[in-house]
């Protein structure tokens, strides 16, 4: 079992005791469930053999003096919200996603910092301000920003670069991210010496969090910029162009980096996520890398054969209908559909609709009629055999 195991897992709940449960109760409720969740006592039940897993990997901890109190520290500590994901951690820019599988990887073997570890390893990274010990957090990183852009189907076909105008935050022109007022600058924090955190000694363990003084930045603004009040950013209207492209889908995200929410005071700036809506054409559809075209031809085409000429979305192709043709048949224009990445382009799939006219001239009806006399049946008889079964 991992250390993640003990942040992400509430053995107490396996077991339906509470945290300040006397030993000699862990040991009651662990007995009663092992017993109803072995697996020889639930033959052939899906999940009885996980459920007993998981309850012999409760008491396995809890059962234990040393790994409860260990495990019940580490509960506390990441249930403070110090860790949760998006929170600040010594040693990270500010603002940076984090999560509990950063430090363990994405499994109980992962990659993560402390894969591996044991839970010392972990504490004392921790609370000592990260591997190496003592990184400064910096100025915190700006929020990312979402918008939508809704393209015309040849655009997301074919690609197409538009200008965007948001109405977001964006870097102070007054003090260009600084924060101060034009004529000053940012000093160095005298708390933190401009490394963004303190260090304070409380019991076997040295805590390493952002400077008060500063919030984490490293600087303080004496005289702060009247535009921005020393943030370093104020929201403002400005234009992008944004370069979609060829075969973008409806749905897809675009993601533009550094061009979200600027950091505050000179932090890195967050991200710029695009959603893409593509309206829809009156003549064509797509499927993946390949447009479609539905085509209506008439009877005697289908049956005598034609050449069709068809548009595409760059101009029009010719194509040849042979003689006998059904309905629903559907042929392909290589090359016609969507550029892949590689360069490479999907095809247009040309759906044909043989049209049955609703009324005929009695020209028509005559001539009609004398085909039909002289076509060879259409080969029922598979069928007619089974409606002879019922008479």
């Amino acid at each position: 079992m991992s250390s993640k195991d003990w942040i992400e897992k509430d053995y107490y709940a396996v077991l339906g005791v509470a945290k300040t449960a006397p030993a000699d109760e862990i040991k009651k409720a662990y007995r009663k469930l092992a017993r109803e969740s072995h697996p020889d006592h639930n033959p052939g039940e899906p999940g009885a053999e996980e459920r007993f897993k998981v309850v012999s990997e409760a008491y396995a901890v809890l059962g234990d003096d040393a790994k409860r109190r260990e495990y019940d520290e580490m509960r506390s500590l990441f249930g403070s919200g110090a860790f949760r994901r998006g929170a600040r951690q010594p040693g990270q820019p500010g603002g940076v996603p984090f999560d509990v599988s950063d430090l363990f990887g994405a499994g109980s073997s992962g990659g993560g910092r402390f894969a591996g570890g044991g839970i010392s390893d972990l504490f004392s990274s921790i609370f000592s301000g990260g591997p190496g010990g003592g990184g400064a957090p910096g100025p915190a990183r700006g929020r990312d920003i979402e918008t939508e852009v809704a393209l015309d189907f040849d655009d997301a076909v074919q690609g197409v670069t538009l200008p965007l105008t948001l109405r977001a935050p964006g870097v102070c022109d007054t003090c260009h991210g600084s924060g101060a007022k034009p004529g000053t600058q940012p000093r160095t924090c005298p708390i933190c010496h401009g490394a963004g955190v303190t260090t304070r000694n409380q019991g076997a363990f040295s805590f390493s969090e952002p400077c008060r003084n500063c919030q984490g930045v490293g600087t303080v603004v004496d005289e702060k910029c009247p535009e921005c009040q020393g943030t370093g950013g104020v929201t403002k209207t400005r234009t992008l162009n944004v370069r979609f492209p060829a075969g973008v889908a409806d749905g897809q995200r675009i993601r533009l980096a550094g061009r979200g929410e600027p950091g505050e005071r000179g932090g890195p700036a967050g991200d710029l996520f695009v959603h893409v809506k593509v309206r829809p054409d009156e003549l064509f559809g797509r499927t993946g890398d390949d447009l479609t075209l539905t085509v209506p031809i008439t009877f005697a085409e289908a049956v005598l054969g034609t050449d069709l000429r068809v548009p595409t979305l760059d101009g029009a192709v010719t194509l040849r209908v042979p003689p006998g043709t059904p309905s629903g048949r559907i042929l392909r224009a290589r090359g016609k559909g969507v550029v892949r990445r590689d360069g490479q382009a999907g095809d247009l799939l040309i759906t044909l609709d043989v049209v049955v006219p609703a009324q005929l001239s009695a020209e028509a009806r005559t001539a009609l009629e004398t085909f039909a006399a002289q076509t060879p049946p259409a080969g029922r008889e598979h069928l007619d055999a089974r409606v002879r079964r019922f008479g």
